[in-house]
């Protein structure tokens, strides 16, 4: 929920624009450290969900590492103040001018997802005289039943080594001069909330552990990935993960040995509800079998309902301010808000020229008007990050909490 006071500011600001609450996103960090120091677990926070600087730098504050899936997600990381000892690099097509930046940089590791990869980054690592530290990303063939654009870890996905691939990565690894093999890595996808899942994938894990025990490699890093999912459909209620679940899993049903470091990549978990998306009413078109809230915010500001099917809440935050008429006061003196409107379904779509610009149908709201200011909640991951110019829009712009 937003307060009057803030309600009102945004009233004399332009929209759309994304809304940071920077004191949620602190309660969140916090949340998630402390569970995860419970079982001494590190936790990476996973750049590719927002990488809107003031953030960054809030998540940095807490002593995350930074997961990144680009070269400029490893830059970004590093100039955000991570340390380069707690950067991992993953990503499925890492150009050789990326790998080579992140050899300079020395990060702590390279996520690698084939054996060609390997080769790769043995030969760039030999012509710079340096040795990486490499992971191996291995698809576990785990379901994560969870929306089919973003499972990321059966046999039919892009990402990682499959487990029959693993002969020859042995080899591979045993033929590098250049690479220095530090541990296993795995991500099954995201929006996880069924906790069965982390269970299998520990199972797993343990099994891949042994695998590589047994051909005599040492494996310092059990890498988990992340994938923790958050509610969507209740941001006001349940806006902190439950990271305590979470962790507990992972420290039931993971066998870890002595000097082994378990490391999780969360970056939904810790974001998304810390932004929404602010936007105004440009028109209200009523039809005879749809009304239609025309927003100035589209689908090139938020294309997750677009491209995932995702749902976002969406609120009329100027029915939640009181309304100051002689109409205003009830029979018994008490004052009577616009939430006493009508309800109405309307269509919340945007103004881009597609037919799929549109953020949820048959959204129930207070009776609507232009002007009104619109929130879509739960947009602080994949959402900024997401941004396009398409239509040649104006960059949408970023409001702080703190400010």
């Amino acid at each position: 929920m937003f307060s009057p006071a803030t309600i009102n500011r945004f009233q004399n600001l332009e929209t759309p624009f994304y809304y940071y609450d920077l004191n949620l996103l602190k309660q969140t960090l916090e949340a998630c450290r402390t569970a995860s120091a419970k079982y001494n677990f590190h936790v990476h926070y996973a750049m590719k969900a927002n990488f809107n600087p003031k953030v960054v730098s809030t998540i940095q504050a807490y002593g995350f590492g930074a997961d990144s899936v680009s070269g400029n997600e490893v830059r970004a990381a590093i100039e955000g103040g991570f340390s380069k000892d707690k950067v991992v690099f993953a990503g499925v097509g890492k150009s050789d001018k990326e790998i080579n930046y992140a050899l300079e940089a020395d990060i702590f590791c390279f996520n690698v997802e084939s054996v060609q990869e390997l080769a790769i980054i043995n030969d760039l690592a030999k012509t710079k005289g340096k040795t990486a530290r490499v992971a191996i990303r291995i698809n576990p063939n785990v379901d994560a039943n969870t929306h089919h654009f973003i499972t990321t870890g059966l046999e039919e996905n892009k990402f990682g080594v499959d487990i029959w691939q693993l002969p020859n990565v042995a080899d591979a690894l045993h033929a590098s001069t250049n690479l220095e093999f530090m541990g296993i890595h795995f991500h099954i996808g995201s929006q996880i909330t069924d906790m069965e899942v982390f269970k299998n994938l520990c199972v797993k894990v343990n099994e891949l552990d042994k695998w590589f025990e047994e051909r005599g490699f040492t494996i310092k890093v059990l890498n988990v990935g992340g994938g923790l999912g958050v509610d969507y459909y209740n941001p006001d209620t349940n806006n902190i993960p439950d990271f305590e679940s979470y962790f507990k899993v992972f420290n039931d049903h993971l066998i870890v040995k002595p000097n082994q470091e378990v490391h999780f990549e969360l970056g939904r978990a810790l974001v998304a509800h810390s932004a929404s998306l602010i936007s105004r009413v440009l028109y209200v078109k009523n039809g005879l079998k749809k009304n239609f809230l025309i927003l100035d915010a589209g689908m090139t500001e938020l294309i997750r309902p677009m491209l995932y099917q995702a749902y976002h809440q969406i609120d009329n935050i100027s029915s939640q301010l009181p309304v100051m008429s002689n109409e205003s006061v009830n029979n018994n003196g008490e004052l009577k808000t616009q939430n006493s409107k009508l309800m109405t379904k309307y269509d919340v779509v945007g103004p881009i020229c597609e037919s799929t610009d549109c953020f949820r149908k048959d959204v129930l709201l207070p009776e609507s008007v232009r002007g009104n200011l619109i929130a879509i909640r739960t947009a602080g991951a994949y959402g900024e990050v997401m941004v396009s110019g398409y239509n040649l829009r104006d960059r949408v712009q970023s409001v702080y909490s703190e400010e």
